[in-house]
C-alpha cells in the first residue's frame, strides 16, 4: 500500500512594495568641459593655435618675401575672393578634377569588380597594380603631354592614374576581407558576377572602399595642383595651381599662400562636409566603424 503525502501549503502573505526613490540627475558637465567635447571646437581651437604661431615666427623673421604674417594671407585671400579671380580659379580646378574622380572610380570599380569575378582579373589586378601603384602620377605628365597635348586630356590622365591604383587596392583587400558566410548566403541566393559584387560584396568592403575614395581624392587633388604648376592652363584657362605659380613668379608671396590656403580649405571642406557625413550615414551607423 502505498502512502500518498500532500505538499505543505505555504500560508499566503501579502508584501507592501514601496516605490523606489527617483535616482537623482546626473551633475551637469560644466559649460567648458561639455563644449569641449564638441570635435569642430577642438579642431577651431587647433587651427587658431597654428594661425598664431604662424603670425609670431612671420612677425620674427620680419621678411614678407619669404613668409607673410598670417593677417597678410588673410587680407590676401580675401582680396581674391572678392575680385572673383580665386573663385574662377577653384572652378577650373574643380571641374577638372571631378571629371577625372569620377571616371577614375568608374575605372577601378570595373578592374576590381573584374577581379572578384574571376580569376584572370584577380591576377591582372594585383599584376597591374604592381606596376603602375608605385608610379606617381606627376611622372607621366611628361607622356600625357606627348599623348595628348596641353589641355584638359593630359590633366584627366594624371588624375585618373593617381584615383585608380589606391581605390583599386582598397576595394580589392575589402572584398577580401569579406567573411566566407555571407559569401555563401549570397551563393545560396543564386547571386552571380555583377549581382554578387554589388549585393554582397559592395555593402560588406564599404569601409575600405570609402578609405580608398579618400585616399584617391587626396591623390587626385595634389597632382591636379602639381600638374597645374607645370603647365596649368586648360583651355585658354589657368587653375588653383596656375595661380599660385602665377603669382610666385610676379614674387606675390601672400597670394601664393593664400592659394595654398584655399587648396588646405577645399581639402578640409571635403573631409567635414562629403566623407565623413557619409561614413555616419553608413559604417558608423551599421556599426561597421567606432
Amino acid at each position: 500500500m502505498s502512502l500518498v503525502l500532500d505538499p505543505p501549503i505555504r500560508q499566503e502573505r501579502e508584501y507592501t512594495v514601496t516605490p523606489a526613490a527617483p535616482r537623482p540627475p546626473a551633475p551637469a558637465l560644466p559649460l567648458a568641459r561639455g563644449a569641449w567635447r564638441q570635435g569642430w571646437l577642438r579642431k577651431t581651437v587647433i587651427l587658431i593655435l597654428l594661425a598664431a604661431i604662424w603670425e609670431a615666427i612671420a612677425r620674427w623673421q620680419n621678411n614678407d618675401l619669404l613668409l607673410p604674417t598670417f593677417l597678410q594671407t588673410a587680407q590676401a585671400f580675401v582680396q581674391g575672393l572678392a575680385s572673383g579671380e580665386l573663385p574662377d580659379r577653384v572652378r577650373v580646378s574643380l571641374t577638372v578634377l571631378l571629371q577625372g574622380y569620377l571616371l577614375g572610380i568608374l575605372a577601378a570599380f570595373a578592374l576590381t569588380a573584374l577581379a572578384a569575378s574571376t580569376r584572370t582579373g584577380r591576377d591582372l589586378l594585383e599584376t597591374l597594380t604592381a606596376m603602375f601603384n608605385p608610379l606617381p602620377a606627376i611622372a607621366l605628365l611628361p607622356l600625357a603631354l606627348l599623348w595628348f597635348g596641353l589641355g584638359k586630356a593630359s590633366l584627366l590622365f594624371v588624375i585618373v592614374h593617381a584615383v585608380l591604383w589606391p581605390l583599386a587596392v582598397g576595394a580589392y583587400a575589402g572584398f577580401q576581407s569579406v567573411p566566407d558566410t555571407l559569401r555563401m548566403a549570397g551563393r545560396n541566393y543564386g547571386l552571380t558576377g555583377l549581382r554578387f559584387v554589388l549585393h554582397i560584396l559592395v555593402p560588406a568592403a564599404l569601409p575600405s572602399i570609402l578609405s580608398g575614395l579618400k585616399i584617391g581624392w587626396a591623390f587626385a587633388w595634389r597632382t591636379l595642383i602639381a600638374a597645374e604648376l607645370v603647365f596649368g592652363t586648360t583651355a585658354g584657362q589657368g587653375g588653383l595651381g596656375w595661380y599660385i605659380f602665377q603669382n610666385r613668379n610676379e614674387l606675390y608671396t601672400d597670394k601664393v599662400f593664400a592659394g595654398l590656403a584655399a587648396v588646405i580649405l577645399i581639402g578640409l571642406l571635403v573631409d567635414n562636409v562629403v566623407f565623413r557625413p557619409l561614413e555616419t550615414l553608413t559604417i558608423r551607423r551599421w556599426g561597421m566603424q567606432r
